[in-house]
Order: C-alpha cells, then structure tokens, then sequence
C-alpha cells in the first residue's frame, strides 16, 4: 500500500509538472498584429513627432521597445521583397521575392512577384485576382504560428495593395485586398471559392465613394507645416487635373483622371479604410477572442503612393502622416477594448524608406543626379555588338540589374564570366553610376560588409542578373518629378522595428538590427518555430528583457 501511495504521488506530481510546463511553454498573446507601413524612413517619428497625438506613433516609441538603427540588410528595397524579409526572416537570396517584378529567362518575360496564374478572382475584378503567395520559398512567421497550434490559429493579411496582403499573409493564410475597380476588397480562389460573409458587408459600406467624396485639405494651418519644403514647389508630381502639387486637393472633382476609386491609395484616406478593413477582419474572423492565438497583418500602401508623387519633403507627406498616426491612435484604443490592454502584441515596421527628390537635392547644392538608363543601355548594345558582332547580347535590364543572353554567349564558346566583366567595367564609365558588381562573383566569393554584402543578400542564384549596378548617392534612375527608392542607402534601408504590448518593456536601443531580425523575434516570444529560410536572430534586448 505504502509503494503504491508514493507511486501514485509521484505519478500526480509529474502530473502537475507537466501541466505546470506545457502551460508555461505555450503562453502566447491573443493576437499579434503586424504594421508594415509602406515607404517609412526611422526619422519620421522623430520629425513630425510634436504633432503626434498621445494614443499613436507616440505610444509604441514611448511604451514599446525601438531598435533606432534598424536597416534593410540587402538590395533591392523594394516593397515586394520588403514584406517578404519581414515576415520570412530571410532575405531575397533565400526567399526568392527579388523585385516586385523581375525577369524570367526561360519565359523572356517578366513576373509580379505574387502572380499566380492558376488562381482566379474572388470578389473583385479578374485582371486583379491572380495573387498568391506561391513565388514565396520560405516559410513566414504566420505559416509557424498556425502550423504550432494545429492551424487553429487564424491569420488574415489585409493591406490596399496585394502583394502588401498575401506575402505577411503566408502560405496558410487568408489575404485581402483592394480592387480599385470595383471599390471594394477582394481575394482570390487560392484563399476562398467566395468572399467571406463579413467582407461582403464591409464591401457593401461603399466607404470609398464617401472618403472620396471630400476635399484633402491639411490638418493643420498650412503655414505651420514647416518641416520640409514650401507647399508650391517645381519638384512634386501633381495629379492630373490640377496645375500645381497644392492643397487644397477637391478630390470628387480629381477622382475621374486619376484612377476612379482607385485614387484612394493616393490619399491618407486610403489608411483610414485600411483601418477600417482591419476593425471587420477583427470582428469577423473574431480574432484574438477565439482562445487562440490569432495574427492580422496590416500594411498601409498609401503612404508609398504619396510619397512616390510628392517626396519626402513634401507637405502631403508630413499631413499624411500626421493622420495616418490618428488613424493608429483608434486601430489600439479599439485593440485596448476589445482585446484587452497587454493582451495583444504589435510591431511596426517599414518595407522600405525612400529617397530625396533629385532636383529639391540639386536645388540645396547637394550632390545629385538622374542616370538616364536608356542612353546607358543604347551605348552597352552597341558596345557589345562592335565586341562580339552583332547580335541580341543584352536580354533585359530591370531592377539595376543587367540580363545577359546566355544562350547566344554559350553558342559562340564565349566564356559567360568574362563577358560580365566587359560589360560591368564599360558601365563604369557612365556619371552616377558608382560601383559594378558580377555574378560570378557573387557565386564564387562570401562578402560581408558593404554593397557587395547587400547584393549578395538579395542575388539569388537562379533568378537574378549578371552585372549589378550601383549609383552613387542620391542618384536616381530617369528621375523626374517625385521620387522612388531601391538602393542600399541608409535613406532606403534606415526603417523602424519597434515591438509594443503583450511581453514588451518599455525602451529602446541603438544597436545595428536588420529588417530580418523581426520574424525570429517572433518565434522566440510565440514559441513557434522560427521560419524555414530565416537568416535573422532574435532581437535579445526584447526577448530576453526581464
């Protein structure tokens, strides 16, 4: 009797300690959301921060936890890619996303980096509806999340622009996004055979016609928004309709040349229906109230849409922002209530940041310049031609990288690495253009610093070009009026990563973090794997903060 009552004690006892450490090992928030803002420098929260209300921007800088020297650890910045790192952990070496377009030799074409044609349209216009993310490699932090609890966790991406939905969104997700036609949110037969019930509602809101039914003035008296340059400059893209880039902006009256409702992307109006699409998601998938842990991903393109036009210096940018944290301020309040206050986890992020006008550059003396590409790529053909008589040498240039024909080389016993050379040393010669780089090179050796460290994290081997080329600062290709990004300037890759709410203290630090760094961080605070391709680690001063 007595060996059985120890027996049976030991039993209860290991018992216990077993639900003590399953308990323990498995405590999770009730839901994670993902903010990828599209086109944020780290110096926005810094320079429109005095205008910043209390709820928003403010409180993941001041209550979550910042690594300020956050950076994009590869070229090019771009969004596909971008939202791909970000959730994959891995750069476009491994995960494959290596442009939002990029060439394919086989096909002597280009692909969209989530272009599926074996899917169709669900709810949306067709031309809008072949998405998924089958071009993705790796696995993302969401697909982790959902296979370490069974797949009773949900996930659900959501952003105006599809591939800023279906890439976070993963390969065991649900993704929506924008139709511009149609005005509403859509998805594709990859996700579901129809649209959900809740999303179907929220189409029939119509909230697109009435956000466009208003003029974008400021938020502010215009004369107070002096952070960057004047209202009424030579450097901005206006929007057709409008003589000069200046508020106000009569956006029924603008709506009709400048895409119908797809003009809200171009608007800060476009962030506010996001919010809105990310409040039903919530409801309607009732996320972090299911006694899983759930993910939303949420990704703002409007922000890129306007600052691509306007430029970061620009006034419709710092207003956009301004509301944009407003917007932020509502999306938590309604998290503290429904989800509870420290329930839920957040992160915030960028999928790239963004250059300076080239011609505002030129106008404060500052170094600058436009590689006119076209003239660039006429003298290369005709370099080559005189070299190796006439033929199709060159298949495509995209994404500064230069394609060569590589079956024609082999045809004529050229050897493929010294051809690559020719033409990276005659690029050389052309004013902008800093530094040449050849794939071989980038196969054959392993850099570590530099831009030859930033190519070789975003050249994959049977994907990317044979000469990558890199301009100096501040130069853009074939710039005009507004402005883009892609390089691996700080200008570009300086993004935030900041973490707020469930297991979160408070601080910050000015340590060297890469973008790849957020998804393991992830798998450490949600005890999930950590994302099959992933090349990042841990942010330790959050992970490991007592």
């Amino acid at each position: 009797m007595k060996r059985l009552i120890i027996l049976g004690c030991l039993l209860f006892s290991q018992f216990s300690f077993a639900q003590e450490y399953s308990a323990r090992e498995v405590e999770r928030p009730k839901l994670v959301v993902g903010i990828v803002v599209d086109q944020m420098r780290q110096e926005y929260f810094y320079r429109f921060h005095d205008r910043y209300v209390e709820g928003g921007l403010k409180r993941l800088m001041h209550d979550g936890f910042m690594m300020q020297n956050g950076h994009y650890n590869y070229i090019p910045t771009y969004t596909g890619p971008g939202h791909a790192s970000v959730y994959t952990g891995a750069t476009p070496a491994t995960h494959g996303i290596i442009g939002n377009n990029w060439y394919i030799r086989a096909k002597d074409d280009d692909i969209y980096c989530a272009e599926d044609q074996t899917v169709t349209a669900v709810g949306g216009s067709e031309s809008s509806g072949k998405i998924s993310p089958r071009n993705l490699l790796s696995s993302t932090i969401t697909d982790e999340l959902r296979f370490a609890t069974g797949k009773r966790s949900k996930v659900v991406g959501v952003a105006i622009k599809d591939r800023g939905a279906a890439l976070p969104a993963g390969h065991l997700g649900d993704a929506y996004w924008y139709d511009g036609k149609t005005g509403g949110f859509m998805t594709s037969s990859y996700y579901h055979e129809e649209l959900p019930s809740w999303v179907k509602e929220f189409n029939n809101r119509k909230l697109v016609s009435k956000y466009l039914d208003q003029t974008w003035g400021t938020l502010f008296p215009i004369e107070t928004y002096v952070q960057g340059a004047a209202d009424d400059n030579e450097f901005e893209s206006p929007f057709k309709g409008k003589d000069r880039p200046t508020f106000p902006y009569d956006l029924k009256k603008l709506q009709k040349d400048n895409g119908g409702l797809g003009m809200i992307s171009s608007t800060p109006f476009g962030n506010t229906f996001t919010v809105e699409m990310a409040l039903a998601a919530i409801e309607g998938e009732q996320l972090g109230n299911r006694g899983e842990t759930d993910f939303l991903a949420v990704s703002f393109s409007t922000p890129d849409y306007i600052g691509h036009r306007f430029g970061p210096q620009a006034i419709e940018v710092e207003d956009n922002y301004l509301r944009l944290d407003r917007d932020l301020a509502r999306f938590f309040d309604y998290l503290d209530k429904e989800i509870g206050k420290g329930q839920y986890l957040v992160f915030l992020t960028a999928d790239h940041g963004v250059a300076d006008v080239v011609n505002y550059m030129k106008s404060e003396r500052m170094s600058s310049g436009s590689l006119n590409t076209k003239t660039m790529m006429t003298e290369l053909t005709d370099f080559v031609n005189q070299k190796y008589g006439q033929g199709d040498w060159i298949s495509n240039f995209s994404n500064q990288q230069i394609f060569l024909n590589r079956e024609l080389i082999a045809e004529k016993e050229l050897s493929l690495e010294a051809v690559q050379k020719e033409v990276a040393n005659f690029i050389l010669k052309f004013d902008g253009v800093k530094e040449t780089y050849i794939a071989e090179d980038l196969k054959r050796y392993e850099y570590t610093t530099g831009f030859k460290h930033l190519l070789q994290m975003g050249y994959n081997h049977k994907s990317s070009g044979d000469v990558m080329v890199i301009m100096e600062p501040a130069w853009l290709a074939n710039a005009g009026k507004g402005t883009t990004h892609g390089t691996g300037y700080t200008y570009d890759t300086n993004v935030p990563i900041v973490f707020y709410g469930w297991g979160v203290k408070p601080g910050s630090s000015s340590r060297y973090a890469t973008i790849t760094d957020i998804a393991p961080t992830l798998s450490m605070m949600l005890k999930t794997r950590i994302p099959n391709g992933a090349t990042g680690q841990p942010i330790v001063e959050i992970v490991d903060a007592k």
